[in-house]
């Protein structure tokens, strides 16, 4: 805006519009008495969005003023609902003295929320980590860095730019930052991919220089380098340190003391998931978006949010190694061990327990309320009893609960400091007094004597004025507004003392004050002032000794976490008997009684889900799996999957025995649907999926895929079912369920011993059909496909329609049964050598072929006398 403009503004526009420069982009709350207001274009979008009232009043360059405001004391929910929308927005509060200002009150900003700089509890999800990312880029690698502002917790990665969209998926961020210049297309599309979960910001390219990033996170952490973090040599992932940690010191408004460490995750360190298997095992959400049934939703028994977050992040960061996940296993037995006491005391122990994490790192950024003190004080003192089950003789079997037993210890000073100096139960809001407890500061305790006293004197002046007056029914009394007063009806006006100054009138009375009273007014107001200054000044003291204790505070926050997920995933293997599995060195997964653990838990009563057994070798790769639609194919690929996901992270599984061999990726290629904002067809995204099977997956990698090549011709979609079971059996070697309804892949269980072929079963009783759900060795004998289509409702004409087709095609396979037009499609594999193609067999009779197109029940009776001279002369 030109100086010119500028000046014809009134002073306070003019102040609001210098800041507003600073922050074009972004929502700017103005802080005006009781109000928090928006002007012009800011106003205008957040009337939409907020559904509140656009306003204009007077003028400002001759143009009225586009208004829109919230009560300062509603800002958090207004917050809350602005950010759910990826919104980002400036606060700005009065800092100067209305007294003493000449001129607009002083403002500044006092703070930046964004998507992924949430902290206040009112902002967060309990259960979901607000993370902030940033993400830089050279020619072949992607360096990424996260920090959860709520806890303190940075972590860098690089990656290859393919596999951006995984991790993306995995780490699950609320905001992006990305340079200014950054327009590479591939890159933007795996940014935008989960488009609404995540609010892209651009910051300028020097922000992401390496070699500033390095000195900057130096300083922050004061060593000399980064080598002790593991990040030396990390150019681009440490650039994207530098802009996320000067981005999020910057709407803070302040630096970041609970920001400790530097974590480098290594992809080696997890069992991989790219983004279509995280989907398709709806983990955390489901196809449909939705948080419920999940296996999140399932397991997520934990007490605390802080075991419900550690939980999320298990799901999508299972291990590789089986080492930690070994050590939880050992620690859930213990728990159980003696009907599973341990488990119970430590999760009715928990129960109230603060989200001590969080707590943390609003004490870091001294924007910790009262409430959150008095949760961590209550919480710290009840670590004794959380310690206590830790201690018991089963548990000292399981090293990682003497670990926790360890990290749990109460740190005596800050508890000490929190007992002494917060009330009970104060107040929600510094700012209403009421905070800090009585006897820690004797200032504070002679102020507040004033005020307690205030009542008393009150009660005394009341007798005094009523018997040196007369008036029976004088009061003495107070409000906010017009302070301390004495009130007498105009009834009694004429016994008023000369004494007595009027101060406010009103229908049927006055109020007065007097000397005396004026007196004591100032002293009261000016000791209730005196008061909330000095608890203030008190509670940021408070706030800046406890800094000090922060890295303890964190340890205990994530041992607590920890205690809690083993504590709810003993529950949970308690509840739905799940059985605690085993690690191999031997390659292959031996399943006895696998279920799939959440289509089990929605199963309506009284029904029994059918347990299976899954059994992969190194003889023995591959399972083809046919049978019919409905009959369970996908469920029991899932639950395989589950099974050895959940072994990973550490929990029980839902099979009678479960025993796993090294497994370093997961893929699944299960259902598709149109990309329609990339321009992919189903086919082309299922393509898409089984190209990055094909190309990643190892003979450690367990692949489930499910109807490969439906989304196109009959011939052709044959034509790549083969060459891609041939592919995996042949280069991939991984483990593979490969489910399909072309029966002729069946045939190759006879060129390859590695492959073998299942079914799940199903009977057909008439016109209808039983589904067994059980898998048994051997290929199915049909699909069922119309019988399913009957019972999805399908008009009796279509199917009765369909069946006659299902003949005729029949009768033609009779010809020729393996379509050798077929195998001509894969020129480098002829028909498997086990099989014979026999010769056509002779074409039936003509009167033969008519029978088969008949349908007798529905034949008039002069019908059939027709059709039986027309069978008389054909035969």
């Amino acid at each position: 805006m030109s100086k010119d403009k500028l000046s014809s503004h009134t002073p306070m526009m003019r102040q609001y519009l210098g800041i507003k420069a600073q922050y074009p982009d972004l929502l700017l709350l103005y802080r005006m008495g009781d109000f928090y207001e928006l002007f012009y274009e800011d106003a205008e979008k957040a009337a939409h969005l907020l559904d509140i009232t656009l306003t204009t009043r007077g003028q400002s360059a001759g143009a009225p003023i586009k208004m829109a405001g919230v009560p300062y004391h509603a800002l958090e929910q207004y917050l809350a609902r602005l950010v759910r929308l990826g919104e980002s927005v400036v606060i700005c509060d009065q800092i100067g003295d209305p007294a003493t200002s000449k001129g607009p009150v002083e403002r500044a900003v006092t703070r930046i929320v964004t998507p992924g700089t949430l902290t206040d509890a009112a902002l967060l999800d309990d259960k979901r980590d607000a993370l902030l990312m940033a993400v830089s880029t050279n020619r072949q690698r992607v360096g990424l860095a996260w920090l959860n502002l709520a806890s303190g917790e940075f972590q860098v990665s690089e990656i290859a730019p393919d596999a951006l969209a995984a991790s993306l998926e995995r780490i699950q961020p609320a905001e992006i930052i990305v340079p200014e210049s950054q327009q590479e297309p591939a890159l933007l599309q795996a940014l935008s991919a989960p488009a609404a979960a995540i609010a892209l910001t651009r910051q300028p390219d020097w922000h992401f220089d390496s070699e500033a990033a390095t000195r900057d996170l130096c300083a922050h952490f004061k060593t000399a380098s980064l080598a002790g973090f593991g990040a030396d040599g990390l150019r681009p992932a440490i650039a994207a340190a530098g802009a996320l940690l000067r981005y999020a010191r910057t709407t803070q408004a302040r630096a970041l003391p609970h920001v400790l460490s530097l974590s480098v995750e290594r992809d080696s360190a997890f069992l991989g998931l790219d983004a279509a298997t995280r989907r398709n095992l709806e983990l955390t959400e489901t196809l449909r978006g939705q948080a419920s049934p999940t296996l999140f939703s399932l397991l997520d028994a934990c007490v605390t949010s802080m075991g419900s977050r550690a939980l999320r992040h298990a799901l999508h960061h299972p291990l590789r190694d089986p080492a930690t996940p070994a050590a939880r296993h050992t620690a859930i037995a213990a728990l159980l061990d003696a009907g599973g006491q341990a488990a119970r005391d430590i999760r009715r122990t928990l129960r109230g327990f603060a989200d001590i994490e969080r707590i943390a790192g609003r004490i870091a950024l001294m924007s910790a309320r009262p409430r959150d003190l008095a949760g961590l004080r209550d919480s710290l003192r009840r670590l004794a009893e959380l310690r206590a089950p830790l201690a018991a003789e089963s548990a000292r079997a399981a090293p990682l609960l003497q670990t926790l037993h360890g990290e749990l210890q109460t740190p005596e000073s800050a508890a000490d400091l929190l007992a002494r100096a917060i009330c009970p139960e104060p107040a929600a809001l510094l700012r209403d007094g009421g905070v800090i407890a009585g006897g820690y500061d004797a200032e504070l305790d002679e102020l507040r004597g004033i005020n307690d006293h205030c009542g008393a004197y009150l009660i005394e002046l009341e007798t005094r004025e009523r018997e040196r007056t007369g008036i029976a029914n004088l009061k003495v009394e107070y409000n906010r507004v017009h302070g301390f007063y004495i009130e007498i009806t105009h009834a009694n006006a004429g016994k008023v003392p000369d004494d007595y100054r009027r101060r406010q009138t009103l229908k049927n009375a006055e109020r007065y004050i007097t000397p005396e009273l004026k007196a004591f007014e100032d002293k009261a107001l000016s000791a209730q002032e005196r008061a909330l200054a000095r608890e203030k000044q008190l509670y940021e003291a408070i706030l800046t000794t406890l800094q000090a204790d922060l890295p303890r505070l964190q340890s205990i926050a994530r041992a607590v976490a920890h205690l809690d997920l083993l504590a709810a995933l003993a529950e949970t293997a308690h509840t739905y008997d799940y059985c605690r599995p085993e690690f191999s060195s031997e390659p292959g997964l031996h399943i006895e009684g696998g279920r799939h653990p959440v289509v089990e838990n929605e199963l309506p009563g009284g029904e029994t889900f059918i347990a299976n057994d899954t059994h992969l070798t190194d003889a023995r790769r591959l399972l083809l799996i046919t049978g019919p639609n409905m009959g369970g194919k996908s469920t029991y690929m899932r639950q395989t999957a589950l099974i050895a996901l959940m072994a990973h992270i550490g929990s029980f599984v839902p099979a009678r025995r479960a025993v796993i061999g090294p497994l370093d990726q997961i893929f699944t290629r299960i259902g598709a649907a149109d990309d329609l904002a990339s321009g992919r067809s189903t086919f082309m995204v299922e393509m898409t999926e089984s190209a990055a099977i094909l190309h990643h997956a190892t003979a450690n990698s367990l692949v489930l895929m499910d109807e490969v090549g439906r989304g196109t011709s009959t011939f052709d979609g044959m034509a790549l079912a083969f060459a891609i079971c041939r592919h995996l059996i042949e280069k991939n070697r991984a483990l593979t369920l490969f489910a399909t309804h072309y029966f002729e892949l069946t045939l190759l269980a006879g060129e390859y011993p590695e492959l073998a072929n299942v079914h799940l079963g199903a009977i057909e009783h008439g016109d209808k059909i039983v589904f067994l759900h059980a898998v048994e060795e051997g290929p199915a004998s049909q699909s069922y496909g119309i019988q399913v289509a009957a019972l999805a409702g399908i008009p009796a004409p279509v199917v009765k329609a369909a069946k006659q087709q299902l003949r005729e095609f029949e009768q033609r396979t009779a010809i020729n049964p393996l379509q050798p037009d077929l195998f001509a499609a894969l020129p480098e594999h002829a028909p498997p050598a086990a099989v014979e193609l026999p010769p056509p067999p002779p074409s039936p009779p003509p009167a033969l072929l008519r029978l088969r197109t008949l349908d007798p029940d529905s034949l008039t009776p002069r019908q059939a006398l027709d059709l039986l001279y027309e069978l008389k002369k054909l035969a």
